[in-house]
């Protein structure tokens, strides 16, 4: 089985936080999802746990930043192509979410950044591996 990756965040509102990553077509798993967290699935191999600030802090005693003002992390997920960025990241604008620079587009590569509900700053990419100039 090859490896999983869940990534774990802290977030104000579970409702709305399911509510904007099912506008972005993920689903979440009702096997890992209760009134405290919710499991959403972006891949068979890949999770994201949102998770209310209570429960975030029963997996560490570290303060919690605040990720409208503080960067806490940046997750990148790829994309098959331009378009689908593009679909992604305006899915995340027409559900609340903001864009937190313009576009990137170096010919090979094309990237949005949007920040969830909370801050969270996903950054959806497409990269076409042969042009990619060399080093």
């Amino acid at each position: 089985m090859p490896p999983m990756i869940f990534v774990n965040v802290p977030i104000r509102d579970l409702a709305a936080s399911m509510a904007y990553y099912k506008a972005l077509g993920f689903e979440h798993n009702p096997d890992f999802t209760d009134e405290t967290a919710a499991c959403i699935v972006i891949s068979d191999t890949i999770f994201l746990m949102v998770l209310t600030h209570d429960k975030f802090k029963q997996f560490s005693p570290l303060p919690i930043p605040d990720p409208q003002q503080q960067t806490q992390a940046l997750y990148a997920l790829s994309r098959d192509s331009r378009e689908a960025v593009d679909a992604i990241a305006d899915a995340g604008l027409k559900a609340g979410g903001r864009e937190v620079r313009d576009a990137q587009d170096m010919g090979f590569m094309y990237s949005r950044a949007i920040a969830d509900l909370d801050g969270h700053v996903w950054e959806y990419v497409w990269m076409d591996m042969s042009g990619m100039p060399s080093a």
